[in-house]
C-alpha cells in the first residue's frame, strides 16, 4: 500500500536525508535550496511511503489545477530510493493518479531528471509516464562531456586557448557574485532584454548554503573581472549554470576558464555539462551556442518534459 503525504516542515530532516541517499537526487532538491524562492511558488511537494517507509519524493508546486515538477528547478520528477523497482513505480503512479483526482488536480507537467545525474539507473518514471498516457511535449538539448572518454577540443578551440594563455589572465575561484551577476544582467539585457533567473543576492545566499556545490570561477586582467562561469557540482556532474563575458574586453577568456575546469578542477567528475542551447520550448536550436560547446568535445544529452492529463 502506497501512502502519499504533502511536504510539511516537520519532514525537513527526513526529506533531506532521503535526497542524500537516493539514486537520482542532487543538492538542489534539498529543502534549503528549494525554499530560497518559496515566496514565488505554492509548494506541493509529495512524499511516497510504502508500509511507513519513505520510498520516493517529488519536488512540486501547484498552479491552478496543475501540479508542476517543479517550476523553480531546472528538472525534477520523482526521486527514488536505491531499491526502487519498476513494479513499485507503477504502483506509485496509480496511487498518485487517485491522489490527484481526489484533490481536483487535472494535469501534471513533469520535468524528467536527465540520466547523467543518476547514480544508479533510474528511469522507471519514464516508462510509468508512457503507461499512463503522458505525452512528451518538449525536448531541450544540452551538451555534455563524458570525462573518461573525452573527445579532444577542436583545433580552433585549442588555438584560442593557446593564444589566450599569452595574455596576462588570472584564472581563479572567486566569491564576487555581485560583480559577476552585474555583468551577466548587462549581457542578457543587451542580447535578449531579460534578466537572469537568479539575482546577485540569491546567488550569494545559495553559494553560502552550498559552498561545495556552487562555485564561481573568473578570469581577471589587471585585477578586473572580464568573464566568469558559475558551476553547480553534484556527485556525477559539474554543470556550467551561468557564463558571462564583459563586452568591453572581448578576449574569449572563457575558453581558458573551461579548459581549467575540464582538465583540472573537475577532471574527476563523470560528466562536465554546458547546459542547454535550445529556446522556444525546445523548438529553436541556437546553432552558434551549441557549436561553441561542441568544440570542447561535448555531445548531446536531452532534457524531456511530459504532460499528463488526469482522467
Amino acid at each position: 500500500m502506497i501512502r502519499i503525504e504533502t511536504y510539511k516542515p516537520e519532514y525537513y530532516p527526513l526529506w533531506n536525508q532521503f535526497i542524500e541517499n537516493s539514486k537520482n537526487g542532487i543538492f538542489f532538491f534539498l529543502r534549503d535550496y528549494m525554499e530560497y524562492h518559496s515566496d514565488r511558488f505554492e509548494d506541493h511537494s509529495l512524499l511516497f511511503f510504502k508500509n511507513d517507509k519513505l520510498v520516493a519524493v517529488m519536488p512540486a508546486n501547484i498552479k491552478d489545477d496543475c501540479l508542476n515538477s517543479h517550476d523553480g528547478l531546472t528538472f525534477g520528477g520523482i526521486i527514488s530510493n536505491r531499491k526502487m523497482t519498476m513494479f513499485l513505480m507503477l504502483k506509485i503512479f496509480s496511487e498518485l493518479k487517485d491522489y490527484l483526482k481526489s484533490n481536483g488536480i487535472n494535469k501534471v507537467l513533469y520535468k524528467a531528471i536527465p540520466h547523467i545525474y543518476h547514480s544508479l539507473p533510474a528511469e522507471e518514471d519514464l516508462y510509468a509516464l508512457i503507461r499512463n498516457k503522458a505525452k512528451l511535449i518538449r525536448r531541450d538539448v544540452a551538451s555534455t562531456i563524458l570525462m573518461e572518454e573525452r573527445i579532444p577540443f577542436s583545433r580552433s578551440r585549442s588555438k584560442n586557448i593557446k593564444n589566450g594563455q599569452k595574455n596576462v589572465f588570472n584564472i581563479k575561484e572567486s566569491y564576487d557574485f555581485e560583480t559577476f551577476m552585474t555583468i551577466k544582467e548587462k549581457q542578457l539585457f543587451i542580447k535578449h532584454g531579460v534578466k537572469p533567473t537568479h539575482s546577485a543576492a540569491e546567488m550569494n545566499l545559495l553559494a553560502s548554503r552550498f559552498p561545495n556545490n556552487i562555485k564561481l570561477f573568473t578570469a581577471e586582467i589587471n585585477q578586473e573581472m572580464c568573464c566568469g562561469v558559475i558551476t553547480y557540482a553534484s556527485k556525477n556532474v559539474a554543470h556550467a549554470q551561468y557564463q558571462t563575458t564583459d563586452a568591453e574586453f572581448n578576449l574569449r577568456a572563457n575558453d581558458l576558464i573551461y579548459d581549467f575546469l575540464i582538465n583540472n578542477y573537475y577532471k574527476d567528475k563523470k560528466y562536465f555539462d554546458f547546459g542547454i542551447s535550445t529556446e522556444k520550448d525546445g523548438l529553436y536550436l541556437n546553432e552558434g551556442l551549441i557549436d561553441y560547446k561542441e568544440r570542447f568535445g561535448a555531445r548531446a544529452v536531452v532534457h524531456d518534459f511530459y504532460e499528463w492529463e488526469i482522467q
